[in-house]
């Protein structure tokens, strides 16, 4: 199966699993799973760094590369113009955090369920979540 994981569920996998639940920490680590990340998970750890948010134990671009990319061989998947439209395209009721759209938009048009613990996706039912 593809999952595209959350920023929270990247930062979680990588540095404190005890805070993914159980069908999430199984889900990552079946290794017969496809794991996607978006670039904007990137972007997302770049300004949560910088403002002091979450403590790497090195620079984030280092750190995203490292554990991220290499150890961990997830897929990173580009913004690319067609996330961009689905992600303000998108149906029904959803708030305006551009990341959650976009990783949204990236999850419908993957076809992969997104993992997350953010409530707000979990609960908008156009997109497959698991928590």
């Amino acid at each position: 199966m593809k999952l595209v994981l959350d920023t929270c569920a990247i930062l979680w996998a990588i540095s404190k699993s005890s805070e993914l639940s159980t069908k999430a920490k199984n889900q990552i680590t079946d290794i017969s799973n496809e794991i996607y990340v978006s670039a904007i998970s990137c972007a997302e750890i770049a300004c949560m760094s910088d403002r002091n948010r979450i403590e790497l134990n090195t620079h984030w671009k280092l750190w995203f590369r490292k554990y991220v990319v290499e150890m961990n061989d997830w897929t990173v998947l580009d913004l690319d113009l067609q996330i961009i439209e689905e992600a303000y395209s998108l149906p029904g009721e959803l708030h305006r955090d551009p990341v959650d759209r976009f990783l949204i938009a990236t999850s419908r048009l993957h076809k992969a369920p997104i993992v997350t613990a953010d409530r707000k996706i979990l609960d908008y039912p156009h997109v497959d979540s698991i928590w």
